[in-house]
Order: structure tokens, then sequence, then C-alpha cells
């Protein structure tokens, strides 16, 4: 099988200039491209495409993540900016503060203006 290229996540918006604003001020993440079908976000070494559609907001499972070295920071970093974290009852999973911990995984998950689930975790990399 022919090895499939790299991986980027998608997000359906209602208002894409709200969208904007939140993913381009309050999150911080670099406009690459902008076109009729959405914009598109470079952070690290993904991209985030963030599009208008109907269906936005309804889905109830996290829609992106974004490694960062320090959940705990970051998490600090946007409640500043008005964020507002969710908390969910995970198995195995102890939650401090807004930081839900996993053995040596660290999770926060936060929704942006549509509803869409969005997540930070620690990963091996960024150790």
């Amino acid at each position: 099988m022919t090895p499939l290229g790299t991986v980027s996540a998608t997000v359906a918006v209602s208002d894409l200039d709200r969208a904007k604003t939140f993913y381009g001020t309050t999150l911080g993440l670099e406009q690459t491209d902008e076109n009729p079908g959405g914009v598109e976000y470079t952070t690290g070494g993904g991209r985030l495409f963030v599009y208008p559609a109907p269906t936005a907001g309804t889905g109830e499972s996290t829609s992106a993540f974004f490694a960062v070295e320090d959940v705990s920071a970051t998490v600090a970093e946007l409640k500043g900016k008005g964020v507002t974290f969710e908390h969910y009852d995970l198995p195995g999973s102890t939650l401090e503060g807004d930081v839900h911990k996993m053995g040596p995984m660290q999770a926060a998950w936060f929704k942006d203006p549509d509803g869409n689930i969005l997540g930070l975790a620690t990963t091996p990399e960024c150790r």
C-alpha cells in the first residue's frame, strides 16, 4: 500500500469571521491560506482547515488536538483569553483543575464558538 500523506484536521463553523477571530486571535494560530472554501491555519507541524457548514458544532467528540509541552500553562493562558474548559468523567483519569491526568498523559478540552470540541495534550514528542 502506498503510504498516506500528512493528516490535517478540519472543523466546520457557522460564522467564518467569528471563527477567524477565535482560531487566529484567541488561539494564536497562524493563518496560511484563505479561499472561498474556508481558512487554513498552520501550527506546529500540522494544519487545521476551518470551513463554513450547516453541521457546525454538531459533533460530540474531539475535532482536533493540539500537542503542547505544558497543558496547565496553556490552559492558564487560554483561560486568560476567556476560553472555558470542559470536564469529563473519564475512567482512569484524575481531574486537577481543568487538566485531566491519565498516567504520564495530561489533557484538557474546550469548545470553539460553535461548540466544536478541541483538545490540548502532552505527547511523547513534547517531552
